[in-house]
């Protein structure tokens, strides 16, 4: 009788030591809780050293990264003196030369591009351009939306264009027809399927 009244109390503590043993045993069934973050995309550590490459005014200028357009740093080298229509030249194509030269190793690795791909060249108004007009070597609607956003987004972004509202006036070699673009928010954030809308702009 004396056993088979203690046999309740053997099953209670047999279960208490389950069950304090489940919450430190070691499982053996595997267990994916999926790869270890990678990297996060469009952020830089520190500063780059592209932004380093030589002195000057420090500027931005648009790139490609996670389909969406991001600005980076960079330096635009202007001599002194420089008259201020000349400077605004100068400025734009210091921004161009920057969006044509690949992104840096660590811009690459954080996920940077650029589409735009040649070397354009940029002049100031003709006859009877006005004034805060660009006048560039390749045409504006000939570019990809990617290349066209970058340019646009550049310039409107700089001290290269006067205007105050985010648009920029852009024309083709020779006598191209001119047109006022705007960078919108949806330009920046979907350059592939969005091109930055513009105005024609008539003579004179």
């Amino acid at each position: 009788m004396s056993i088979r009244g203690g046999r309740p109390w053997i099953a209670t503590a047999l279960l208490a030591t389950l069950l304090s043993g489940c919450g430190i045993r070691a499982t053996q069934v595997p267990t994916d809780f999926g790869p270890a973050p990678s990297r996060m995309p469009c952020a830089l550590s520190g500063t780059d050293a592209s932004a380093q490459a030589g002195r000057g005014i420090p500027v931005q200028v648009f790139l490609l990264c996670a389909a969406q357009l991001v600005t980076v740093d960079r330096f635009v080298r202007i001599p002194d003196g420089t008259a201020e229509a000349e400077r605004r030249v100068l400025v734009a194509q210091g921004l161009l030369d920057q969006l044509a030269v690949q992104p840096s190793p660590a811009e690459r690795q954080a996920g940077y591009t650029t589409d735009v791909t040649e070397r354009i060249k940029v002049s100031g108004p003709r006859g009877k351009d006005p004034s805060d007009t660009f006048r560039l070597s390749a045409r504006p609607e000939g570019l990809s939306s990617y290349a066209l956003g970058q340019i646009v987004c550049t310039f409107a972004d700089s001290e290269a264009t006067t205007a105050d509202d985010g648009s920029v006036m852009l024309g083709g070699p020779d006598a191209q027809p001119l047109r006022r673009y705007q960078c919108t928010a949806d330009v920046r954030s979907r350059p592939g399927s969005v091109a930055p809308p513009s105005t024609g702009v008539s003579d004179g």
